[in-house]
C-alpha cells in the first residue's frame, strides 16, 4: 500500500500528464528526489524543507498539503485540521504548520524524552523572558 506522499505525488503526476523530471524542474529539486519520494514505500525522516518546498512548487501544491502527506509518510500524525486552499491552490491557514508537526512528533517520543523536551522549552521560554543584558 502506498504512504500518503506516494498517493500525492502519483495522483498529481497522473491527473496532470508530468513526469518526475516535469515536476523536478518546476521544483528546482533532483529528479532522483522525486523519484524517491514517490516510490519509497517508506520515508525514514522528514525531508527537508528546501525540498518540500520545491516539491510543493513542482506539483502546483500548497506546501501544507505536501509537509502533511510527508509527515504522515514518515509515521507522524499531524494533529488538526488541513487548510482550507484558495482558489489557486495556495493555503489559507491561521496556525503555523511547524507547530502542528512539532507537537505531533512530540507524541512519539517515550516519556522520559517528553520530559527532556519540555524542561529545554522551559528553558528557552525563560532565557527570552530575561531582558537582554547590556552593551
Amino acid at each position: 500500500m502506498a504512504n500518503a506522499l506516494q498517493q500525492l505525488i502519483r495522483e498529481r503526476l497522473d491527473r496532470k500528464g508530468w513526469s518526475y523530471g516535469d515536476v523536478a524542474r518546476r521544483g528546482g529539486v533532483p529528479r532522483s528526489t522525486v523519484h524517491h519520494l514517490a516510490t519509497a514505500d517508506r520515508v525514514v525522516r522528514m525531508p527537508q524543507a528546501s525540498t518540500l518546498e520545491g516539491l510543493a512548487k513542482g506539483l502546483e501544491l500548497s506546501l501544507d498539503a505536501v509537509r502533511r502527506a510527508a509527515a504522515e509518510a514518515c509515521g507522524i500524525h499531524v494533529y488538526g485540521t488541513p487548510a482550507a486552499e484558495d482558489a489557486d491552490g495556495t493555503a489559507a491557514r491561521t496556525t503555523d504548520p511547524e507547530v502542528d508537526l512539532l507537537i505531533a512528533s512530540v507524541q512519539q517520543l517515550s516519556a522520559e524524552d517528553r520530559r527532556h523536551v519540555a524542561a529545554l522549552v522551559e528553558s528557552l521560554l525563560g532565557r527570552s523572558a530575561r531582558p537582554a543584558p547590556e552593551k
